[in-house]
């Protein structure tokens, strides 16, 4: 394997750029699905597959570049966090389909909301990693909408559970759903605890 001597800052800063705005294309795209209730499971598990990819050339490019612009294994880590993001949201898209899932509650719609919300905030948060000054409002954002996500789940959830009109089945398949909406916009919550921790690692 070869190693590269020169410290090469801009294929790794370029490459977090792209899995970034893939993270925020996905979940816009799982948003418009919920607001529309058309299938956007054919195009997340291409967004899916494509993040996969950008993900590989991060690995591997970390293991051959003798030096980082961070430490590698918080270059490794952001790399699988943004990606299990994706596929979070592509399993939320093909659950959606699987189960038959419709109509879409509008608690389903403001999680879906919040998602596109903090992928935009996460795609920006990524683009200014190496910008100490831009990033606080951008994760406090995130930490924000998790927060509101979490609200949005409990309620969500004891709707669910103390409605009349819900079949046991219907019960069953929306807190499978609302459990993968929390645990994307959890996922969101986690990727910015890892920037701000990358950002005051190299401040």
């Amino acid at each position: 394997m070869r190693l590269s001597l020169v410290p090469r800052e801009g294929r790794f800063y370029e490459l977090f750029g792209k899995e970034a705005a893939l993270v925020s294309d996905t979940l816009r795209e799982l948003n418009r699905s919920l607001h529309d209730g058309k299938s956007a499971h054919a195009r997340l598990r291409d967004l899916e597959h494509d993040c996969d990819d950008i993900a590989r050339d991060i690995y591997n490019l970390t293991n051959r570049t003798f030096t980082t612009p961070m430490e590698p294994e918080d270059i490794l880590l952001l790399a699988h966090s943004l990606d299990g993001i994706v596929d979070l949201a592509e399993e939320t898209s093909d659950k959606i389909d699987l189960y038959k899932a419709s109509p879409i509650p509008d608690s389903a719609r403001q999680l879906g909301d919040c998602l596109a919300a903090a992928g935009a905030a996460l795609e920006q948060a990524v683009k200014n990693i190496e910008n100490s000054a831009a990033l606080p409002p951008l994760l406090e954002e995130i930490h924000r909408l998790e927060n509101e996500g979490d609200h949005l789940t409990r309620e969500a959830l004891r709707k669910l559970f103390n409605g009349n009109q819900q079949s046991p089945a219907d019960v069953i398949k929306w807190k499978d759903l609302y459990d993968l909406l929390e645990a994307s916009i959890d996922a969101c919550e986690s990727v910015a605890e890892i920037i701000e921790t990358i950002a005051v690692k190299n401040a």
